[in-house]
């Protein structure tokens, strides 16, 4: 046989090639053999056919939250989010530091069945309980040069570095972190991932003078091209909406700086912000789910130890809802965005903005053998965020399988929403 697989029938976009109509996709030896229409079936040791689905690159979670135990309740098991999910590689934000990286490559990357990376913390805690202490987040708890040693030492797993500018950090120590998230990011010649949007409450004496719609233009001026502004669509104050409803001028300045946007959807995500946003041409280049130990149900095995008393409330966060990234994808649909710009958003734009292989992320022959395939169904879908707003979709995206090096996942991970029909 001239290919151990062919998936024929489906619709195929692959934003990087330029391929946007139905075809064939052929896997030789763990790569991507052919795309083309009406390969002959005859060629392949195993045909499926996937007519009526949509065939994409394997898709690339941008924010993923998966450094399970060591940061606590929040990070969640990988392939859960990743392969299981139909999701063929992962980018863990800020749950590792340069302390803790031994372990994430020992306990996640190496063993896990999803393609993992990660943006290193640029605090020495990671992301311990999901940041609920803001007090390890200081400057003090910075070191800029052992997080920039870490990433030097092991450039296959970590593209980049992770930080937080929001209102709970600057009423405490002002803008001194991100100076340093800055500097690291400069010195290992590596993108810098900034958190926009509240995270901690304000501290007991309040916000000490700190504007929340004055961080953006504070932040920006120390950023270099490449990198990444996350959030845009939040709905905590310090995102890219003033509390007067506009969109702030200096984001239009970032993105001609060369940076870039992504859309951490998560707990933080409101459609009235992100119709904002998008009506003043603010379009995302990247898509991320978001999902962690408190924003999304499942059980959790129980962590002698860990801080019970916590409520959602005290992490700024709504509630626990089910949602991944294919979620997040129809989401954008709803919103207007074109479904070619989606998918690159969740393919091809993280590969090159993220700084991972060039052989991930598109379909081109030669490519690694990592393939999503979604449902597309059509209808009339409700669809809500995290300040209970619903909008109805009159498309659903939904994970079928996925090939991770050409080897077939099937799609059972508990944390996919179910389907409201509105």
């Amino acid at each position: 046989m001239k290919y151990d697989l062919l998936l024929s029938g489906g619709f195929v976009i692959d934003p990087r090639n330029n391929v946007n109509q139905i075809c064939d996709v052929a896997v030789k030896d763990g790569k991507i053999a052919l795309v083309a229409p009406n390969i002959d079936r005859s060629s392949a040791a195993e045909q499926i056919n996937v007519s009526g689905k949509l065939i994409t690159p394997g898709l690339i979670d941008t924010h993923a939250h998966v450094f399970e135990y060591v940061t606590g309740r929040f990070g969640l098991e990988a392939d859960m989010c990743g392969v299981d999910s139909g999701v063929t590689t992962l980018i863990d934000q800020g749950g590792p530091s340069c302390m803790t990286l031994p372990a994430f490559r020992e306990y996640v990357v190496n063993p896990k069945k999803s393609r993992i990376f990660t943006y290193l913390s640029s605090y020495l805690v990671g992301g311990m309980e999901g940041h609920y202490y803001p007090s390890l987040y200081k400057p003090d708890c910075v070191d800029v040069a052992a997080t920039v040693k870490s990433a030097l030492a092991n450039p296959d797993i970590v593209k980049g570095f992770k930080a937080h500018a929001e209102l709970g950090g600057f009423a405490r120590w002002g803008i001194e972190v991100i100076r340093q998230a800055a500097e690291i990011g400069a010195q290992a010649k590596l993108p810098i991932y900034i958190h926009f949007g509240q995270l901690w409450p304000l501290p007991a004496d309040g916000d000490n003078g700190i504007d929340a719609d004055t961080i953006l233009a504070q932040v920006v001026p120390l950023l270099k091209k490449g990198d990444i502004l996350a959030h845009p669509f939040t709905r905590h104050p310090g995102g890219f909406v003033d509390r007067k409803g506009k969109v702030h001028a200096i984001v239009q300045e970032a993105i001609a700086k060369g940076l870039k946007i992504d859309v951490g959807h998560g707990s933080h995500f409101s459609y009235k912000m992100a119709q904002i946003a998008l009506q003043a041409g603010i379009v995302p280049d990247t898509l991320g789910a978001d999902m962690h130990g408190y924003n999304t149900t499942i059980p959790k095995p129980s962590m002698a130890g860990t801080p019970d008393e916590h409520s959602d409330k005290d992490h700024m966060f709504f509630g626990q809802v089910k949602f991944s990234l294919v979620s997040a994808m129809t989401a954008m649909l709803a919103l207007g965005i074109p479904i070619e710009h989606v998918v690159a958003m969740s393919s091809w734009n993280p590969q090159r903005y993220f700084g991972l292989p060039d052989d991930i992320g598109h379909l081109g022959v030669g490519a690694l053998a990592d393939i999503s395939v979604l449902n597309d169904d059509r209808g009339r879908f409700e669809l809500i965020d995290n300040e209970g707003t619903k909008i109805t979709s009159d498309r659903m995206l939904t994970p079928a399988f996925c090939f991770r090096d050409g080897i077939r996942h099937d799609v059972r991970s508990p944390i996919l929403p179910q389907i409201l029909a509105a």
